[in-house]
């Protein structure tokens, strides 16, 4: 019998590449996103390609009302992959952004995830097995505004949960990338102009590496040896000039 795995902004970018390395892997897929006929469409091809099972499930994660379906839907089932990935960014300074957009951030780069665990855990741990991928970003090393800051809490909740269960088979794991080709900043409306190729990276090599890495019981991933490096320098460089880079960077993708 295949287990279920659950991946929440499954239907486009890491999401959708998450959905396919799980069901070559013999995962069931549970979907979770709000474009109903993309859902449809991806439960569909997974179907066809892989003859695994799948469930659909419509939902604004923004919403408490969305975020309470997941949990529910959680609580009466037994899933024993979950992969956080559902976000979004801001192309606006936080003094100058809609602070309605501000809380949808929030609410679903950080309420959900830490919700949705919390509901998963318990039926993980007693089950004594189970994976949690969190995908966060590299940008939580840097300060660059609410983005930032949301997934700086995800990862150090990663890291704290996988100390925390380090005794179970229980794993869970932050899986930070940098830039990479998804629809993500063509949705933000974010400037991307004069990025070097090479800070690119692809989804599909990014969440393979990321699955190795959360078997291997890693607590952390940074895909590519250029934000391997970019992590390594934030660690070390002072925080004055950490704010620089980060502000640096929000300024560029405002253009």
């Amino acid at each position: 019998m295949r287990s279920w795995a659950l991946v929440t902004g499954a239907t486009a970018g890491i999401g959708e590449s998450f959905t396919r390395l799980l069901a070559a892997n013999n995962y069931n897929i549970v979907l979770v996103a709000r474009d109903m006929p993309r859902l449809n469409e991806r439960a569909a091809a997974l179907q066809g390609s892989y003859g695994v099972e799948t469930k659909v499930l419509q939902a604004d994660l923004s919403t408490d009302a969305g975020c309470a379906l997941i949990e529910s839907y959680i609580a009466e089932h037994e899933i024993d992959v979950l992969i956080n990935n559902a976000g979004f960014g801001i192309n606006k300074a936080f003094t100058v952004s809609a602070l309605d957009a501000e809380q949808e951030l929030l609410d679903v780069l950080v309420r959900t995830p830490m919700r949705l665990m919390h509901v998963a855990l318990p039926g993980m741990k007693a089950r004594n097995k189970g994976i949690i991928i969190n995908v966060s970003s590299v940008a939580g090393f840097i300060a660059g505004g609410t983005y930032s800051a949301a997934k700086s809490y995800l990862t150090v909740l990663s890291e704290s949960l996988h100390t925390e269960l380090a005794g179970t088979k229980v794993i869970i794991s932050a899986l930070c990338p940098g830039f990479t080709r998804t629809e993500f900043h063509q949705r933000g409306r974010m400037s991307m102009k004069g990025l070097p190729t090479f800070m690119w990276l692809n989804a599909d090599k990014l969440v393979a590496k990321a699955w190795s890495d959360a078997l291997k019981g890693k607590a952390i991933s940074i895909p590519g040896w250029q934000y391997k490096l970019l992590a390594l320098i934030m660690s070390i460089a002072p925080r004055p000039m950490v704010r620089k880079i980060g502000m640096r960077v929000r300024v560029k993708q405002r253009r």
